[in-house]
């Protein structure tokens, strides 16, 4: 077993500099537009009231699934997000480089045919009104790859809602956004509410579904995910800043998000089935 203690929950390998902020801004300010990559189907999150939306990203189908036990097809990953920024008008505030960088957490580690892998979530936190929200929607344009969260169709759609994108890695491959969705003020999970994702653990795959990920409630002790052979893994909760161990999967917080995070991944030669909260 290695580890390794999650220290720095930015944007590691896509830190801002004031530069890249102001950039941002100015064109939020210019009002260019960029789009948001299409998605062919998303699933409101657990309990029906809430307005919340899972977008899956994978370039493979994949199974989603709430508290409810409803299911919903895999969307595809569209656009590059390439674009070219403007010239910069002003320097950016503390408070600016706050709103317009995530907070990065590794969600679990391991090795898995000789290959690293890594599931990790960025969360960024709500913008207070239009201006902010609107460059924030360029920073977002700009660090996931064009990506947006599923129910944000432009820029003011994220006002008062947190945003979060769920990233995936193995071996040398870039990471690539997998999950994305919002947190609306006062939108959270409770009991034994559960939403998770089942996928291909290589982006690159058709499968089989070995990757779980998912949230839960901030009081979930356990999380049991069934495999198709029968067996099963049980992830258990564990505090803010415990180590990142290799393989070793868990319900863990992640800085900005109101609900808890967890991975399984199934051994070799199965694939997913079910999961839900035990306890």
């Amino acid at each position: 077993m290695s580890a390794d203690r999650e220290t720095n929950h930015g944007m590691t390998s896509h830190d801002m500099t004031n530069t890249d902020i102001a950039l941002l801004l100015a064109d939020a300010a210019d009002e260019v537009e960029i789009g948001i990559a299409p998605y062919q189907a998303v699933l409101r999150g657990g309990r029906r009231r809430r307005a919340r939306r899972w977008a899956v990203t994978a370039a493979t189908a994949l199974v989603l699934a709430g508290a409810t036990g409803g299911l919903a097809a895999a969307g595809l990953r569209g656009g590059d997000g390439q674009r070219t920024p403007p010239a910069a008008t002003q320097p950016a505030t503390e408070e600016q480089r706050n709103l317009y960088q995530a907070q990065r957490t590794t969600l679990a580690i391991g090795t898995d045919q000789g290959k690293a892998w890594r599931v990790a979530i960025d969360v960024w936190p709500a913008p207070r009104d239009e201006a902010e929200a609107a460059g924030q929607w360029a920073a977002m344009g700009h660090y996931s790859y064009g990506e947006r969260p599923a129910d944000a169709k432009q820029s003011s759609d994220l006002v008062g809602k947190s945003s979060y994108f769920v990233w995936r890695s193995v071996g040398d491959d870039e990471q690539s956004v997998t999950l994305l969705g919002t947190f609306a003020e006062g939108d959270t999970l409770s009991g034994k509410d559960i939403e998770h994702a089942s996928l291909p653990l290589d982006p690159n795959s058709a499968g089989p579904h070995r990757l779980v990920i998912g949230q839960v409630a901030t009081t979930a002790q356990r999380v049991t995910c069934t495999w198709a052979d029968g067996t099963a893994t049980e992830v258990r909760r564990v505090p803010k800043g415990y180590d990142l161990n290799s393989d070793d999967q868990v319900i863990r917080p992640a800085d900005g998000s109101p609900t808890n995070w967890f991975v399984c991944l199934a051994p070799q030669g199965t694939e997913y089935k079910s999961a839900k909260v035990t306890k």
